[in-house]
């Protein structure tokens, strides 16, 4: 249990939503681990966008995440998604994932609250000095431009989970969007995954088709994520898993992290208790062992109610507790099970 280097995270936990004293020194106590938000798009907006340029460190009342108010909602470790575009070629995603990563590299030279982490040790420094841990995946593999020996290109500039597609088809594999074939993973494909293995990145089956998924199944050797996933049962959306796809997780030792996006949760009325009502559904298929956070803020258009921005995480401790959840239970819910998968893979 790691101490709390100040009053700042209680104050803004008091100020940003009303806890228990037993949810206040849970979520203040707690790892908290958030496996994919898209903010890099707000620091370097797309040219032709039409956005402003955001810098982390200051707070913004425009989109979900920034350092301070990470901080206010307790969260340790940030993955931020290199995602370059809808359907692009891949030089121009490659440029584009490059920038990114420059991007990130200059918000952590000028933050000294943000740390670029590559292992699961840079996370558990940053923790102990009370900072916030910012690790870089890749949200579709065209950056790649079809050569799996590019990975070893993105481990060394950091990058430590990689997804295979984002909705479309790449010569790795098929998105959710490019499934009427009903494709295998490419060559290309398995070889990816076998590299990433090698290197020690973390495998994400979000936005896969589910035909290639079963493919990962069936040939992935280690732990895979989805990292911002819903349960299908709940929610029938085809960018949620099926329960059949939850157990095949858990069976390979993975992680869901549970997405915020209000039309993955419910198709009427997203709530933060609705979305608890996911992981309820995960722990019931897979156990508690298999199931995170995975936001995907400043992804998303709009919110549930009550997670309104990453400074409201902290309600979902206290839906937790309320529905009896135990104090170690809620701490593998909020990280300890993607830092275990963390600890494992990217060492």
């Amino acid at each position: 249990m790691r101490d709390n280097p100040g009053e700042d995270l209680t104050i803004g936990l008091r100020r940003i939503h009303e806890m228990s004293e037993e949810a206040l020194r849970i979520h203040r106590e707690a790892i908290v681990v958030d496996t994919h938000c898209d903010t890099l798009l707000r620091v370097l907006p797309p040219l032709g966008s039409g956005r402003r340029a955001t810098r982390l460190g200051e707070r913004s009342r425009e989109g979900h995440i920034d350092l301070p108010r990470l901080k206010e909602g307790g969260v340790d470790c940030q993955v931020f998604a290199i995602y370059t575009g809808f359907r692009p070629n891949p030089p121009d995603a490659l440029l584009r994932a490059l920038q990114l990563v420059t991007a990130f590299e200059r918000e952590c030279d000028e933050n000294e609250e943000l740390v670029k982490a590559e292992s699961y040790r840079d996370i558990m420094r940053a923790v102990e000095e009370g900072k916030v841990a910012g690790l870089l995946s890749l949200e579709g593999a065209e950056p790649l431009m079809g050569d799996p020996k590019m990975i070893w290109i993105f481990h060394r500039l950091g990058v430590r989970m990689i997804s295979l597609t984002w909705n479309w088809r790449n010569p790795f594999a098929d998105g959710l969007a490019a499934s009427r074939a009903e494709s295998r993973l490419t060559e290309l494909g398995v070889e990816a995954i076998k590299e990433m293995e090698r290197l020690g990145i973390i495998l994400d089956v979000s936005h896969l088709s589910d035909s290639c998924f079963w493919d990962v199944v069936e040939v992935a050797e280690k732990p895979f994520i989805a990292s911002h996933s819903n349960c299908r049962a709940l929610c029938d959306h085809p960018r949620n898993l099926t329960d059949d796809m939850i157990k095949a997780i858990a069976d390979h030792g993975g992680v869901i992290g549970m997405n915020f996006a209000p039309m993955f949760i419910h198709r009427e009325k997203a709530t933060l208790e609705r979305l608890i009502d996911h992981i309820d559904h995960v722990v019931e298929v897979a156990g508690i062992d298999h199931v995170g956070l995975g936001s995907d803020f400043d992804g998303i258009g709009s919110t549930p109610e009550g997670l309104e921005d990453v400074s409201k995480i902290p309600g979902i401790t206290e839906e937790l507790l309320r529905r009896g959840y135990s104090e170690e239970e809620i701490r593998k819910i909020l990280g300890e099970n993607h830092l275990r998968i963390f600890r494992e893979i990217i060492g």
